[in-house]
């Protein structure tokens, strides 16, 4: 019986950040790598989306930088298919409910993997940056990020293949870095996911790459940041975006049939139509009135996009709802300066103070 009962409990503690559920590429959804059950399958479905074991919600320390765990997650094993896009294509990633305390920037990468995805070793994986945005706009301390425009978007994220891109097979890395505790060291926390895919067109750009591993720094001023401090600029970690990314308006896509994977070289996609699927409302990086349907929080967002660069400018306005609960959920916040919320947290974690303005309720051992 215990051994039924421990994998449902550990993934319940790793239960309070987030993974991307699935990618939605021209109206068909891809399925994401699902931690509640793939870890514990001896023949788990083939995805597009990297493996990882159930602890896939939690996140990458800056002390892991020089590790393979921050290419594409914790002990993140190649995805087994991959999905068929064209440059230009833009792709949404779905995200589970992200935390509307941990504010960062939302970054995406691309990196040619050579004959296949599915085999090709990640540590020699060179990635090239297509889109970064960071802090949107600081008029009211922590300000408005980029992973507060995810949540603003139904919880996802749309980011375009450069049109230039030549042809080939790529591994899509896409992340969230919280920076609720980065004012110390070791205390950002990155969540990288990762895709596979095959590339199409007629484009000739072959952009050069930085592995993974040399990505960031634990002292680089995007990580190492208080951001509980008002900041007169930001500079999004990682290399500078390359020529061809392409600032997007930032929408939703509507479901209209369900993906099956490719396999090996140049294979054909299938798709089955999604008769019941829930569409998806159009917003924008240019945000107005979006609202999340998935949290608490109605924001009313108005951002100006620069082609030329990742910055932005927005005016928030956010009204939270007070929370029922006498206790908080696991990685959710517990006190820290000015909080009202709940102080108690869960059986399975401890309130522990990340700083003066953040405390956190941390898993406790199993």
């Amino acid at each position: 019986m215990l051994k039924v009962v421990a994998p449902v409990l550990m993934a319940t503690l790793v239960a309070g950040h987030g993974h991307v559920t699935n990618i939605v590429v021209n109206g068909v959804s891809y399925q994401g790598w699902d931690i509640n059950s793939f870890p514990y399958s001896s023949d788990p479905p083939t995805v597009v989306a990297w493996g990882t074991p159930n602890t896939g919600n939690g996140f990458i320390a800056p002390s892991n930088y020089g590790t393979s765990d921050i290419i594409c997650h914790l002990n993140a094993t190649n995805a087994k298919g991959h999905a068929v896009v064209a440059a230009g294509d833009k792709i949404n990633l779905q995200w589970t409910t992200w935390p509307d305390t941990h504010h960062g920037p939302v970054i995406d990468y691309l990196a040619n993997c050579g004959d296949s995805c599915e085999t090709v070793d990640k540590t020699t994986l060179k990635f090239f940056k297509i889109d970064g945005v960071g802090l949107v706009d600081d008029t009211t301390v922590p300000g408005t990020w980029g992973d507060d425009q995810l949540i603003a978007n139904n919880n996802s994220w749309m980011v375009e293949i450069p049109p230039t891109l030549a042809p080939g097979n790529y591994v899509l890395r896409h992340e969230l870095i919280a920076l609720h505790s980065a004012g110390s060291e070791d205390g950002a926390q990155n969540y990288p996911q990762c895709f596979n895919l095959q590339v199409t067109g007629s484009g000739s750009a072959q952009p050069s790459g930085v592995l993974g591993t040399e990505l960031y720094k634990a002292t680089n001023a995007g990580i190492l940041v208080n951001i509980y401090t008002s900041l007169s600029t930001y500079v999004v970690p990682g290399p500078t975006l390359i020529s061809g990314a392409v600032s997007i308006t930032q929408a939703t896509s509507a479901i209209t049939a369900s993906g099956t994977p490719a396999t090996g070289a140049g294979g054909a996609v299938t798709t089955s139509a999604s008769a019941g699927q829930t569409s998806s409302t159009t917003t924008a990086r240019t945000i107005t009135s979006a609202t999340s349907t998935t949290t608490s929080s109605a924001t009313t967002l108005t951002t100006k996009v620069s082609t030329s660069s990742t910055t932005l400018v927005t005016s928030k306005t956010t009204t939270t709802a007070a929370s029922d609960s006498s206790t908080q959920t696991v990685y959710g916040q517990c006190g820290g300066s000015g909080w009202s919320g709940a102080t108690a947290c869960v059986t399975q974690a401890t309130c522990t103070s990340m700083n003066p303005w953040y405390s956190q309720c941390v898993p406790t051992a199993v």
